[in-house]
C-alpha cells in the first residue's frame, strides 16, 4: 500500500478539487469530499497504470499558506 499527500480546495461554487502531491497532472473534483476522495483515488490509479512514477524519490515535508 502506498500513501498519498493530497492538496484539497473548495471553489467558489462549492466543488471540491483535489490535487496529488507528487503527481503532477493528477487532479479531479466532487460536489462532497466523499465523492473527491473516491475520485481522487480512481485518478491516483488511472495515472498510475498510464505513467511509469518513482515513488520513492520524494518525501512530503509540509505546507504552508503565504498571504500576500
Amino acid at each position: 500500500m502506498v500513501t498519498f499527500n493530497v492538496i484539497v480546495e473548495q471553489d467558489e461554487d462549492g466543488m471540491f478539487i483535489s490535487e496529488v502531491v507528487g503527481l503532477p497532472g493528477c487532479h479531479t473534483q466532487g460536489r462532497t469530499l466523499d465523492e473527491l476522495m473516491e475520485r481522487t483515488k480512481e485518478a491516483i490509479s488511472l495515472y498510475l497504470k498510464c505513467k511509469k512514477v518513482d515513488l520513492g524519490n520524494t518525501k512530503f515535508y509540509g505546507l504552508q499558506q503565504i498571504e500576500i
